[in-house]
């Protein structure tokens, strides 16, 4: 059963049931599939609990101040007003907060009795297992963008269009690929990778093709996601500092010749771009690539969870490693916590290349010890993240910096407490003492 199916069955809008997955930090792996098909736990935690639920989506829509809140939970208002303040809603003028204000989510907050909803879900999925950590503002920001495709309805009533362009842009490393798969996997669309041998001319099978030839044979095949790397800098707008290579500037004449073909063939197009800022407009234009979504690196306790899920994914129980994970208590989260702080504005990449680094150290210290007893030093894990910093250069972290200017200017509403913390962390980086410098940051680890 889909989300929204259910969220029809109880007469509750399907975005209270996501705001309530989300303001209860419910593990998404637990409620809903990535292609929104309801998990049994939570089918069963919503029927049951019917009246709670639409006293939370009534409570959810209602305008309200804080003073309204901290008298109707029975909390002092500054508490009140320091969490909302955190999670920065929208605000009317007239000191009202709109619709994304829970006083049910505030009084959990404050210590409120709500162990009825996580005893529906108390078996918690291994982090090894899930499809992907954390991000669920990201998955339900993206989710809400696939509306159209996933939802006839929108298309039909409102005439909403399904976008023929979709521009994933952040820093290297951030996982940009793996959220086009995703997004194929959602909207159930075969995945189909533009490789740069593509866009030139080529042989094959002895017969001379093209980049139109691969865009008009892939038009015959049906719910296709093309995948285009580098969409920043082949889809610059030209100017008279820099040229702009002939092949790439083909490549844009024939993705704006066909783009308008593409809803009605079934095919998406998602460039991958480390910014925005210099795509060309025309390609940026309405009907055309008008779709931008940011891809984030992890927060910190997003890379705590994915430090403990690929230190013990694939890993067997009576693995030698995991034996010796957990002889440390690091086969939980908890371990991961405090390394995982000194990770600021890490990508994932930077995370799976920590991981493998102290795999070989915690290998080589057995090779010399074979005990499954051995300690994970304090000294082992700075000396894997020394390994890890090697990529955290000043040109990445100058591209942080883009990437914060490109998501304030475009998505800051939708994603104000990221941008606040992954500026906060990238501040940690940021040379105080010679700021006339045009880069401004030092190679600090």
């Amino acid at each position: 059963m889909k989300l929204g199916k259910l969220a029809k069955e109880l007469h509750i809008p399907t975005e209270s049931l996501i705001k309530f997955i989300q303001d209860f930090d419910l593990e998404l792996s637990e409620c809903i599939t990535t292609t929104f098909e309801v998990k049994e736990d939570f089918a069963k935690f919503a029927r049951e609990n019917i009246i709670f639920l639409r006293k939370y989506s009534e409570d959810l829509n209602q305008k309200k101040t804080v003073e309204d809140i901290a008298e109707n939970i029975n909390q002092p208002t500054d508490k009140v007003a320091e969490i909302i303040e955190h999670r920065k809603p929208k605000l009317f003028d007239n000191g009202i907060y709109k619709s994304s204000v829970s006083r049910f989510d505030i009084d959990n907050k404050l210590g409120g009795n709500y162990q009825f909803i996580y005893n529906y879900f108390g078996k918690n999925t291994k982090l090894a297992s899930r499809d992907f950590i954390g991000y669920r503002d990201l998955f339900f920001f993206i989710t809400q963008t696939l509306e159209p495709y996933l939802n006839e309805v929108s298309v039909q009533d409102w005439g909403i269009q399904k976008p023929a362009g979709i521009v994933l842009y952040g820093p290297p490393g951030s996982g940009k690929i793996f959220w086009a798969h995703k997004i194929a996997e959602i909207i159930g669309y075969d995945f189909k990778e533009i490789k740069k041998y593509f866009l030139g001319t080529s042989l094959v099978n002895h017969q001379e093709t093209n980049f139109n030839d691969f865009i008009v044979e892939t038009m015959k095949e049906e719910k296709v996601l093309l995948f285009l790397e580098d969409f920043d800098q082949i889809m610059r707008e030209r100017n008279e500092v820099e040229t702009v290579k002939s092949c790439d500037e083909e490549t844009k004449e024939i993705i704006l010749h066909y783009i308008g073909h593409f809803e009605r063939e079934k095919i998406l197009m998602l460039g991958s771009a480390n910014s925005v800022v210099n795509i060309d407009r025309e390609i940026l234009a309405p009907g055309r690539f008008d779709v931008i979504i940011p891809i984030f690196p992890p927060n910190a306790k997003e890379r705590a969870e994915m430090l403990l899920h690929h230190m013990t994914n694939g890993l067997l129980d009576d693995s030698l490693l995991m034996k010796i994970l957990k002889s440390n208590n690091a086969h939980q989260l908890p371990f991961w916590t405090d390394v995982s702080k000194k990770m600021k504005v890490f990508s994932n990449t930077m995370l799976i290349d920590f991981t493998q680094s102290l795999k070989k150290k915690i290998r080589n210290t057995y090779l010399k010890d074979p005990s499954t007893e051995i300690k994970i030093t304090k000294k082992m894990l700075e000396s894997a993240l020394k390994d890890a910093s090697t990529k955290l250069t000043p040109n990445y972290l100058n591209q942080i910096d883009q990437f914060i200017a490109d998501v304030s200017l475009n998505n800051y509403e939708d994603f104000s407490r990221r941008i606040d913390a992954l500026e906060t962390e990238l501040n940690h980086y940021k040379t105080v003492e010679k700021p006339t410098q045009s880069i401004g940051f030092n190679h600090n680890h």
